[in-house]
């Protein structure tokens, strides 16, 4: 039996909080040592205004980090083509260029046209959970299938297809797996996006495919749309299922909170800001690479140096909002960095947002009285997973 690797500092966790030693890490020195899930050496940048700085300058913290790096399995070509079209792993003006073709698609206008149907599928989850009947798994029957399908139809994904890319993206955000399986996982995932982008060439829909064919084919090569198709899934149900799944947990441990959000309407968009910094999910960003000597919380770091940004440690972080590690959903939290920062912040947040403005509310009312199936019962959480959550989270009402 294959023992797990040790989990690195930027992914240890207790429960919902970072370690103490990553508290101490940020307040002490601001940048300590670490290695990177593929067991490269690489700086964990630990406080909000460090990580900010990081994230806002591409000039000297670039993303154009190959995917990989240090395998012998991949070849420069298949690198290159397994990068091709993700934007997170290109610095301007080539991932301005990719950008600028899907900010349109992503405003808060735009997402604004999606809220009846968002409003339809949360309801339709809701009736499935309550069809499920008592004790119920609250990720497979509501977290997991209302950002899955939006991100489906927006797309142009059949949700047919949901187990097996839902699986799929498992792995891919699994830093215990051997970085062969990994490998292997993106491998099959470009195939099935070559699928779809096929289909979508050959017949462009109304979905956003269809539009980034019709508008753009001659701008974007094939495996740019197949790599921009394969990140726009894995970020727009991984994130947000796992927001809905740990947010309700959090809430349910906090029955004066989960009051306030399912009695108040004016209070659940600063609640989904705070749980957001609070819960932290994202608990790696790629890896920048230094373009230079630079200086960071007064450590000196060369260039070629690999810098790993600690999102959970920027947002917990006394410096940037007072008693941290306390959940307040009065608070708002604005300035957190869970959905990145500059020019990489998170291109799908309005529709996340939308998501969990929609969702949270119509699951607390249509079940005032939500519990926790067992309360005793150990939490199944996703340590090795890059994006945190649960497996699973029982409930009855």
């Amino acid at each position: 039996m294959t023992q797990a690797p040790e989990l690195p500092l930027q992914m240890r966790r207790n429960g919902f909080d970072p370690v103490e030693e990553l508290a101490r890490a940020r307040e002490g020195e601001g940048v300590v040592r670490v290695e990177t899930p593929f067991g490269l050496p690489a700086y964990l940048v630990c406080r909000h205004e460090d990580v900010r700085e990081v994230l806002s300058d591409p000039a000297r913290f670039s993303s154009a980090v190959s995917p990989f790096t240090g395998s012998d399995a991949v070849d420069e070509e298949e690198r290159a083509k397994l990068r091709a079209g993700s934007l997170i792993e290109f610095d301007p003006p080539e991932h301005t260029r990719l950008r600028r073709m899907l900010t349109p698609e992503f405003t808060v206008r735009r997402m604004r046209r999606l809220e009846p149907r968002i409003t339809d599928i949360v309801q339709a989850a809701l009736d499935d959970l309550e069809r499920a009947g008592r004790p119920a798994d609250l990720v497979a029957h509501f977290a997991l299938p209302v950002p899955s399908l939006v991100i489906c139809e927006l797309l142009g994904v059949p949700y047919a297809d949901r187990a097996e890319f839902q699986e799929r993206s498992l792995r891919l955000v699994d830093t215990s797996l051997p970085m062969e399986e990994q490998l292997a996982a993106r491998r099959e995932d470009r195939a099935y996006m070559a699928g779809l982008v096929a289909r979508a060439q050959a017949d462009p829909g109304e979905d956003l495919l269809g539009m980034l064919v019709r508008e753009h084919g001659d701008d974007l090569s094939t495996d740019e749309l197949i790599g921009i198709a394969g990140l726009l899934l894995l970020a727009g149900h991984e994130t947000t299922s796992n927001m809905l799944a740990l947010g309700t947990l959090a809430l349910l441990r906090r029955p004066d909170q989960l009051a306030l959000i399912r009695d108040d309407p004016g209070q659940v968009e600063p609640a989904i800001e705070e749980l957001l910094r609070w819960l932290s999910i994202v608990q790696l960003l790629p890896p920048r690479r230094t373009t230079a000597d630079v200086e960071i919380a007064g450590h000196g770091i060369p260039a070629g140096s690999l810098v790993i940004c600690s999102l959970p440690g920027a947002n917990r972080d006394p410096a940037f909002v007072d008693d941290p590690d306390s959940l307040d959903i009065t608070r708002g939290a604005a300035g957190h960095v869970a959905f990145g920062h500059g020019v990489h912040h998170c291109l799908g947040a309005p529709l996340a947002r939308m998501e969990m403005r929609i969702a949270f509310p119509a699951l607390l009312q249509r079940f005032p009285g939500l519990a926790l199936a067992d309360p005793d019962e150990p939490v199944d959480f996703r340590a090795f997973s890059v994006v945190y959550g649960v497996n699973s989270l029982r409930v009855t009402w």
